[in-house]
């Protein structure tokens, strides 16, 4: 189990490619080749957890993990919350025992995910279906704008909103009509970072 204060923050990336370039000029490390990620997102029936900024998460990716995240801080100057994790063997049994103990799925989303090591932050880099991004984890603050600067990513353009705040902003502001952030339900769409309220991070490719 791990259990730990996450700080990252996320950029729309218009060009993953040049990036995934940049970084193995910089001698980053591969730590998880592209990847889909399938996700269940948890929740009470009234919403609970939603409603106070916690979260409760089942992933299947190379391995299956159950998650916890807490409310983030408003005030840090990237997403900072507590992360609670560890790995299961089952994800259809792990899903059916939340449900057994009155949680329900509130949302699916999925996403391509490689992961990078490059000194003390790790670097990944997303497909969405709404759009690819880059999120940096690292110790603090600092280590996250220092490892941007490197990537020639604009810190200005940076998020600290989760995917599934963005694309409950998103629904809102286009009134769709999705219920899960799946690569399926987004085939016909066309989102650019303006409807997400986001600016490209990579202003130079």
């Amino acid at each position: 189990m791990s259990d730990k204060i996450e700080q990252e923050a996320k950029f729309y990336i218009r060009d993953l490619v040049a990036l995934e370039k940049r970084l193995a000029a910089l001698g980053a490390t591969l730590v998880q080749p592209r990847t889909l990620e399938k996700n269940l997102r948890f929740d009470t029936a009234d919403r609970r957890l939603s409603a106070t900024f916690q979260a409760l998460r089942l992933r299947q990716d190379r391995v299956c993990r159950l998650t916890y995240k807490g409310a983030s801080d408003p005030h840090a100057q990237v997403s900072a919350r507590r992360e609670l994790e560890v790995e299961v063997s089952d994800i259809e049994t792990t899903a059916a025992i939340l449900e057994a103990l009155g949680f329900e799925i509130s949302v699916r989303y999925e996403k391509y995910r490689a992961a990078y090591r490059m000194g003390d932050v790790e670097v990944s880099l997303d497909e969405m279906p709404f759009g690819s991004f880059c999120e940096i984890e690292g110790p603090d603050p600092a280590s996250i704008e220092r490892a941007a600067g490197e990537l020639g990513l604009d810190w200005k353009a940076r998020s600290k909103l989760s995917y599934l705040v963005l694309f409950a902003d998103l629904k809102r502001s286009l009134g769709l009509d999705v219920s899960d952030l799946t690569f399926e339900a987004f085939d016909q769409l066309q989102i650019s970072a303006r409807d997400l309220g986001l600016s490209a991070a990579d202003t130079d490719s």
